[in-house]
C-alpha cells in the first residue's frame, strides 16, 4: 500500500476578506476532489486572507498510480489563473515505512 500526500502553498489574487478567500478556495477543493478522487482540504493559513495551504492525500496499491495522481493534481493547480502556486511538497509513504 502506498499513501501519497501533496501540499500546496498558494497566494491568492485580488482577495480582500476571508469570505472572498472561501469563494476562491472552496471550488478548488471541490474540483480536486471530484476530478481526481483524492481527499483534499484547506490545511493551513486559515486566518490569512491572501494565503492558503491545501493538502491532498491518495492511497493505492500501485506506486505509479499514486505518483501519477499527485502529478496531475499539481499540473492542474499550476494552470489555475486565480492563484499563484508558491511551493509544493510531495511525499509518498510505502509499505516498508515503519
Amino acid at each position: 500500500m502506498y499513501v501519497g500526500t501533496l501540499r500546496f502553498d498558494l497566494l491568492l489574487g485580488d482577495v480582500r476578506s476571508l469570505k472572498e478567500k472561501r469563494s476562491v478556495i472552496r471550488p478548488i477543493v471541490a474540483e480536486l476532489h471530484r476530478k481526481f478522487a483524492v481527499s483534499v482540504a484547506e490545511t493551513g493559513d486559515q486566518d490569512l486572507y491572501r494565503r492558503a495551504e491545501i493538502g491532498i492525500a491518495t492511497v493505492s496499491g500501485d506506486l505509479g498510480h499514486v505518483k501519477d495522481v499527485l502529478d496531475r493534481c499539481e499540473r492542474w493547480m499550476v494552470a489555475r489563473p486565480e492563484v499563484a502556486l508558491l511551493s509544493t511538497r510531495q511525499r509518498i509513504h510505502g509499505g516498508d515505512d515503519d
